[in-house]
């Protein structure tokens, strides 16, 4: 398995294998940065000194006050305007300009200052800005310098005074001598302090790349996720978990006590047991919710690693909502049923057909109208038994929906009205108003398949309805909010529905009751499918300022008549 790239740090070696714009780039910059910054200072003491001798009466020479304001003013320029590219390689211009420079300008005073002034420590400034922003050659070939030119200023003070001037021969070799190791240390410390800023630099990044993995990550699991310390402090929570927990987790600052929600002092306890047995946990809580009954949820405690005996571990809780985990799971279950369901049709399709033809022949040999009436009646539900196989066989096989014939229309307020009443009386469901306000309009939908859909959506409005005059409304209309469709509404006044149910409403198998197959919901989304409508649920109130209630809609497609209009 190949290591993640941020992951990968190798130690470098020497500035020669460095890349321009690294961090040891940026380490050498500030560097760069401070030296400009050392060498502006030294000019300006070189001038204040020439100035303070010059005030005393002390004799000095115009041409050092010259060069020390000339070196200030070139300082100065370098640290604006001069442009570092990390390390400096070999005696090139950016050398000249800068080291270069100083050596000549140090070697320039200490002639002219003859033995007044020792000007030899100023040479540590050059050498050391060579060892750290140079490469090895630089670094030594700057220090050889700097030696050859004390042991020429030796030489020349000796053909000047042919005394014994071996004390300065002997003063320039130990200087040199030091100026070397000065360099060579240098050069290795920093070195070393640009590799551990390289690698902290590198694990900087790729902590701080791994936890934004981490936060996606938890972010977009299904599961809830609570990060918990020893304390019962929460440090992180995922919208998950706000889902699921109810109580408006998302609104409160982090950290935040687990304890401080009598909702979930169950989930607080857990965690204590957790960090008390140092072992994962799982149970099965029931967590009160702002609205609407106590959820179950299942539970799982995870403890993190720690390698730091002063570092405390946390417990990781995942939640799981376990009437969303047993929706899922039904709804694996629909591949199988598909296959199933589309067995079963085929083996009812044979027996349909040939009842169908047994009633048609027996129907012509019947005089009795009492007889001929039971004939129609076995032809009539046979003809309706065989256009649910075609239905089920059609979303089993995930068919194309098919193009309707102009056949295949209604007439949406009469069709609505006739199957709403029709509804009412096997039902014995009292508090239904109709209001129908789409006069003479067609739409594309087949009337059996509307009748389908309507009772679904009435069956399931019942069954959270309240029992008053108007706790269950069928609407239709000409344009609905936000489209200009013809649309059918089917309103009650029940309870508004959870986050959770909302998610999963047209999902096959998904249903809020124990006693539901969940399948209404599913088989009217893919009617609508079939018939280029589309179907919706919102919770809104009928009128400004009335009671809100839970709304399903259905926005039809335009008939072909009226298309041609």
């Amino acid at each position: 398995m190949s290591t993640p790239l941020w992951s990968r740090g190798e130690p470098v070696t020497d500035w020669d294998v460095l890349e321009p714009g690294g961090s040891e780039s940026s380490a050498l910059l500030r560097l760069w940065r401070g030296f400009m910054a050392a060498r502006c200072f030294v000019a300006l003491v070189l001038v204040v000194l020439q100035g303070v001798a010059f005030a005393l009466g002390q004799t000095m020479q115009a041409a050092a006050i010259a060069i020390s304001a000339g070196y200030l003013v070139a300082t100065w320029l370098e640290m604006r305007y001069a442009h570092f590219e990390p390390p400096i390689r070999g005696f090139s211009t950016l050398w000249l300009l800068t080291i270069g420079i100083d050596l000549a300008t140090f070697t320039a005073l200490q002639v002219l200052q003859g033995g007044n002034v020792n000007y030899t420590p100023l040479f540590a400034l050059p050498v050391l800005m060579s060892a750290v922003l140079g490469t090895v050659i630089v670094s030594l070939g700057t220090t050889a310098s700097v030696t050859l030119l004390l042991l020429a200023d030796a030489g020349w003070h000796w053909l000047q005074q042919p005394g014994d001037s071996s004390t300065r021969f002997v003063q320039a070799a130990l200087t040199g001598t030091g100026l070397f190791v000065v360099a060579l240390l240098a050069h290795e410390l920093a070195r070393r302090l640009a590799r551990e800023e390289a690698v902290a630099q590198r694990n900087r990044s790729s902590a701080q790349m791994q936890a934004e993995v981490n936060d996606l990550v938890i972010e977009t699991l299904a599961e809830g996720v609570l990060v918990i310390d020893a304390e019962g402090m929460v440090h992180a929570a995922n919208p998950a978990a706000d889902a699921i927990l109810g109580q408006g987790l998302a609104k409160l600052s982090l950290p935040f006590a687990l304890h401080a929600q009598p909702a979930w002092h169950a989930l607080a306890a857990l965690s204590r047991q957790t960090f008390a047995r140092r072992a994962p946990q799982s149970e099965e809580i029931p967590v009160a919710q702002a609205r609407g009954a106590a959820r179950e949820v299942r539970v799982r405690t995870r403890l993190t690693p720690t390698s730091d005996k002063r570092a405390d571990s946390l417990c990781v809780m995942f939640l799981q909502d376990l009437r969303e985990l047993e929706a899922r799971i039904r709804t694996e279950k629909l591949a199988a049923m598909g296959r199933m369901s589309a067995a079963v049709a085929h083996e009812i399709r044979n027996p349909l057909a040939a009842i169908a033809q047994a009633s048609a022949l027996l129907s012509e040999d019947l005089t009795d109208p009492a007889h001929r009436k039971l004939t129609d009646m076995v032809q009539h539900n046979a003809q309706r038994l065989a256009r649910i196989v075609d239905d089920v066989l059609d979303v089993s096989r995930a068919r194309q929906q098919r193009v309707l014939s102009l056949g295949e229309q209604v007439v949406l307020d009469p069709a609505v009205q006739v199957l709403a009443e029709e509804w009412v009386r096997q039902t014995q469901r009292k508090g239904v108003h109709i209001a129908l306000e789409a006069p003479g309009i067609d739409v594309r939908f087949d009337a059996e398949h509307l009748r389908r859909l309507l009772v679904n959506l009435l069956d399931n409005a019942s069954r959270y309805a309240g029992k008053g005059e108007g706790a269950i409304q069928v609407i239709t209309t000409l344009q609905r909010a936000g489209t200009s469709r013809p649309a059918l509404q089917v309103w009650s006044d029940g309870a508004p529905l959870e986050p959770a149910v909302q998610r999963h409403l047209f999902e096959p198998f998904f249903s809020s009751e124990s006693r539901s197959s969940g399948l209404g919901l599913f088989l009217c989304r893919e009617l609508c499918r079939r018939h280029g409508a589309t179907i919706g649920y919102e919770r809104r109130a009928l009128v400004a300022g009335g009671p809100e209630g839970n709304e399903f809609f259905v926005s039809f497609a335009a008939s072909e008549n009226r298309l041609t209009q």
